[in-house]
């Protein structure tokens, strides 16, 4: 039988702006008063998302480690709040924490440990040097924690094939909050007012931070072939480092001819009202787990083009449309499709995608299966 109380501590390897990151704390804010009391450990230094955490009344703690080099005295240091803390389960995120986690877990006697991987794809950058050396042992040792929870049936699948063996696969997707990424008509109209465009304007949209993984030029280029089919279709684009500052970006403009029909909004507070003001989502990455921009958009209603990567299709379904990676061309005939259908036909698209994030993706069952999965481990390791 599981304590009345289970007391679980979250290790993760930083807590800046990010999808894993982001994760963790709707995670952590959907278990709140279901019998968990939550802990969480950075490995480097606090961030945005600490203070998110913070705010849910829940402590956060910083190992203060230099990202790619191993502090034993931050080990130690995790050692000690282990003891003190005494959780029943060790929950770590992302691989260094996943290692970090399992070899020091163990010193300190935590019952039950479990690995929580979100990576689906892997490049040169995953086989050398510390990363590299860090997923070889992971391999080799991911039989020992009592759970390896993965977001996505692609991440699965991945970790099989480069070793994983552990005892149980937990697969718990991500999950999205149905109350703040709705349905918004307001927003609609109020984002083309911001940006001096008409009420009728259609704006296909990609909302995530500027990292060659999410793809940008592929946007663009796509923006650039659909033009001379749908010329008075403009392109929003809102993330970390996406703005006029950003030289890369900037360069492309220029020599896609685009300028004035793409809107590059830096960083931004109100995704979801940037989010439900869309006729068309994107995700144009190379590689993703679980893109939680598919999820939001198809939670606001707005139907989604998606390269075909990680669980994208799997969570699109029949209410969106899917294109191979790094093929403008591709992605500019997904847009296509989808503008050819017309305003009304796009809205109930829109409505069936929305059904879907709620039968499969609502944050609150998502939440209800991390608390299954804890009640699971304290209660086999009370036995």
């Amino acid at each position: 039988m599981a304590p009345n109380v289970i007391r679980v501590t979250h290790l993760i390897s930083g807590l800046a702006t990010g999808g894993t990151e982001l994760m963790l704390h709707k995670v952590l804010r959907g278990i709140q008063g279901q019998g968990i009391d939550s802990a969480v450990v950075s490995l480097t230094c606090g961030g945005p998302v600490a203070e998110m955490i913070r705010a849910l009344g829940i402590p956060v703690h910083s190992l203060n480690m230099s990202r790619g080099i191993p502090d034993p005295l931050a080990a130690v240091r995790l050692l000690r709040m282990l003891r003190i803390e005494r959780p029943h389960v060790l929950q770590t995120w992302l691989y260094h924490a996943d290692l970090l986690g399992l070899l020091v877990g163990k010193l300190a006697g935590v019952p039950s440990i479990a690995w929580n991987i979100r990576c689906s794809t892997m490049d040169e950058r995953y086989e050398r040097g510390l990363t590299g050396l860090t997923l070889r042992l992971l391999a080799r040792l991911s039989g020992i924690p009592d759970a390896v929870v993965t977001n996505s049936h692609a991440g699965l699948a991945l970790h099989e094939g480069i070793g994983y063996r552990p005892k149980r696969w937990a697969l718990i997707p991500n999950g999205f909050d149905l109350e703040r990424f709705a349905p918004d008509r307001g927003a609609y109209a109020s984002v083309r007012e911001e940006l001096g465009l008409a009420t009728d304007t259609v704006l296909i949209g990609l909302i995530a931070r500027y990292d060659p993984v999410k793809d940008h030029a592929t946007f663009l280029r796509a923006a650039a072939a659909l033009g001379g089919s749908y010329p008075q279709t403009h392109f929003l684009l809102a993330g970390h480092g996406v703005d006029k500052s950003n030289a890369a970006l900037a360069s492309l403009l220029r020599e896609l001819g685009l300028g004035p029909q793409v809107h590059m909004l830096g960083e931004r507070k109100d995704v979801p009202r940037l989010t439900a003001a869309l006729d068309i989502a994107t995700c144009s990455s190379l590689g993703e787990g679980f893109p939680n921009i598919v999820g939001e958009a198809m939670a606001c209603a707005v139907p989604v083009a998606s390269t075909d990567v990680g669980d994208a299709a799997r969570i699109i379904g029949d209410t969106g449309r899917v294109a191979p990676p790094a093929t403008p061309s591709a992605l500019a005939g997904a847009w296509a499709e989808l503008l050819g259908m017309g305003q009304e036909a796009r809205r109930s698209l829109g409505a069936r995608a929305r059904r879907r994030v709620s039968e499969h993706y609502d944050l609150r069952g998502v939440a209800g299966q991390y608390v299954a999965l804890y009640n699971e481990m304290a209660a086999r390791t009370a036995a």
